[in-house]
Formats: structure tokens, sequence, C-alpha cells
């Protein structure tokens, strides 16, 4: 089954473009490293809920729109593998990193 790396922030309209600039490079990067699937999301119907919600998990403001992406690799060897290599590295980001939320997480249905 697929190992899947998930994601989820809050994208400052006015850098939405630049934001969309870096996913497409990114996308192409971890294609080319071997990802079986690389997806970037924009919130369109993400209400902020009374306790929980995409919204508050990354605290996005008014100025802001949500991001849901997903990356999915063969195996978590095979994820690990591509994100030791150093041309990885991340460059600067249109976002604030320290609301994003992300994890890997392994499949166990997959219709």
């Amino acid at each position: 089954m697929p190992y899947v790396d998930g994601f989820v922030l809050a994208v400052p309209k006015a850098s939405l473009e630049a934001y969309k600039a870096v996913a497409a490079r990114a996308g192409r990067m971890w294609m080319a490293y071997g990802a079986l699937s690389y997806v970037e999301c924009l919130g369109e119907d993400v209400p902020y809920g009374e306790l929980t919600s995409f919204p508050r998990a990354v605290q996005a403001t008014d100025d802001e729109v949500v991001i849901f992406s997903w990356i999915t690799y063969r195996d978590r060897a095979s994820r690990d593998e591509i994100m030791a290599d150093e041309s990885m590295k991340s460059e600067e980001m249109p976002f604030d990193g320290k609301r994003m939320i992300f994890g890997g997480f392994e499949t166990f249905v997959d219709l």
C-alpha cells in the first residue's frame, strides 16, 4: 500500500500565485524523484468551525486561503530516500511554515 505525506497550510491571498509556482516546481521534483502522485488543493468549501476545522487548525485569517495537499510514494522507505536527498531542501516559502500541519501516513484502505 502507498505511503502518504499530508499537508494543510494557510497561504496569504496576495501570495497565492507565488505559492502555485513553488508548488508546481516542487511537484515536478517529487515526481522526478519517484513519488507516485503530487496533489495541491485550494480550499473552496472550508467553513470556520466552532471547535475544529481546517482554517482553525492553521490559524487562517480572512486574507488567507487554506491549502490541502498530499504526496504518495510506493512505501515509507521510498519517501525517506527522497527526503534524504540534499537537493530536496526547501526554498523560501510564501507562507508561514510554523502554522503548517504535516505528517506521514500508512495507507490501510485504497479503493
